[in-house]
């Protein structure tokens, strides 16, 4: 609800679209900074603390954007809400990855990310609802949704009670190290999987992250009201959601590897559909295939970065993600303000195409690249295994071949 009503509150104070695209990518600046501290903290202790810590920075945000009478002032702002919501989401990930057993992680990060996808149909729409340009009245009515906004954060508080179960011998328990030991940033960033994963959550967020700060823009120059805005991109969150419902069907269909592919590929040519001059009807459809299919990228991508990633330094994996997302905020929005003031609002557009579609060949890289298998060997295309581990049926043979060689008199090969 908060980030259409900040760049609505930022149109009001007289912003361009330039100027909309500064403020959406300040809300990703002090993340990059804070993002690998808090995930090397949480594989270590708790996650549940960042939860709370989350919230009450996002509202904070909120309720001080609203009173916000200046877009540098909007832009701090804006600032403080996504840190809050880095705090947030480190911590969530990483209780999801602890709670969560391997073959459960892609149902349990899409039925997670569910929970964004439904807040992305809901505020929208409330948004929507509340924001008015008529009579000069945007400044106060966007003014309003955004102290809703901060009320709602508040109220998130009530759900955080009991939040991080850490029953004995399970994977709730921080990964255990030796003392001092350290995971190195380059070690993390050097494991297969994991700069592959991090690109294509970075594209894919960025997508939605730019379509949810600049179709309030496109709206205002095609004439197309705040609240049918609000419909199309809570159009666009519900087809998320729907992606989200039958993701472990589609991964057993396709493949992860695959699943990937596709859904970026698809998600370029619909991005680029945008930019279209086509009718609101028309717009709706676009962007609900460019939900559908925006929806596989983010749980996906967690789960081959947590399954990627050394056991004892998975928190401070998914924070590298995030800040990679975070960079991705900065940069894209940045990028998109240029195009726009350059080509026009639609321009932004055409750059995510171009984005999703480089994210589309590095998903399909493991298909290119892997050898045969052995016959009967397990796993699908792109399956990953924990670093350094030999896939089980394929280390018992050979350990049943070199015992049997052993038994006839022959040298163990």
């Amino acid at each position: 609800m908060a980030r259409p009503a900040v760049s609505y509150r930022a149109l009001a104070l007289g912003a361009d679209a330039r100027a909309v695209g500064v403020i959406a990518g300040i809300y990703a600046l002090l993340p990059l900074f804070a993002a690998v501290p808090l995930g090397r903290r949480t594989d270590h202790g708790r996650c549940a603390p960042l939860l709370p810590i989350g919230v009450a920075l996002i509202a904070t945000g909120c309720a001080f954007s609203g009173t916000a009478g200046s877009l540098p002032a909007m832009a701090a702002w804006s600032g403080v809400m996504g840190l809050g919501h880095l705090s947030f989401v480190i911590g969530a990930q990483s209780i999801v990855a602890r709670q969560s057993a391997s073959d459960e992680q892609d149902r349990n990060f899409g039925h997670f990310t569910i929970g964004a996808s439904l807040g992305q149909l809901i505020g929208p729409i409330a948004a929507g609802l509340v924001v008015s340009e008529h009579d000069g009245a945007m400044a106060r009515t966007s003014a309003v949704a955004l102290f809703v906004s901060a009320a709602l954060a508040a109220f998130s508080c009530t759900s955080l009670w009991r939040i991080e179960r850490r029953p004995a011998g399970t994977a709730a328990a921080p990964a255990k190290e030796a003392p001092g030991r350290k995971v190195s940033v380059r070690s993390i960033l050097t494991t297969r999987g994991v700069a592959s994963g991090m690109f294509i959550s970075l594209a894919v967020l960025s997508a939605t992250d730019i379509l949810t700060a600049y179709l309030p823009v496109v709206g205002e120059q095609r004439g197309i009201s705040p609240a049918v805005v609000g419909v199309l991109l809570s159009l666009r969150a519900a087809a998320t959601v729907a992606c989200r419902l039958a993701m472990t069907p589609m991964i057993r269909l396709m493949g992860r590897t695959v699943l990937m592919a596709v859904s970026c590929l698809g998600a370029a040519l619909l991005c680029a559909g945008i930019a279209l001059p086509v009718p609101a009807w028309a717009l709706g459809v676009l962007l609900a295939g460019l939900g559908f299919c925006l929806g596989v990228g983010q749980p996906l991508s967690m789960t081959t970065v947590v399954q990627a990633a050394p056991e004892a330094a998975r928190s401070t994996a998914l924070a590298l993600r995030l800040t990679g997302n975070r960079l991705g905020q900065v940069a894209a929005p940045a990028s998109a303000g240029v195009l726009a003031g350059l080509a026009g609002t639609a321009a932004p557009f055409v750059m995510l195409g171009g984005l999703l579609l480089i994210s589309a060949g590095i998903a399909v890289r493991p298909l290119r690249g892997r050898p045969a298998t052995e016959p009967g060997e397990p796993g699908e295309p792109g399956e990953l295994t924990e670093p350094g581990e030999a896939r089980p049926a394929l280390r018992e043979r050979r350990t049943e071949g070199t015992s049997a060689s052993r038994g006839a008199g022959h040298p163990p090969r």
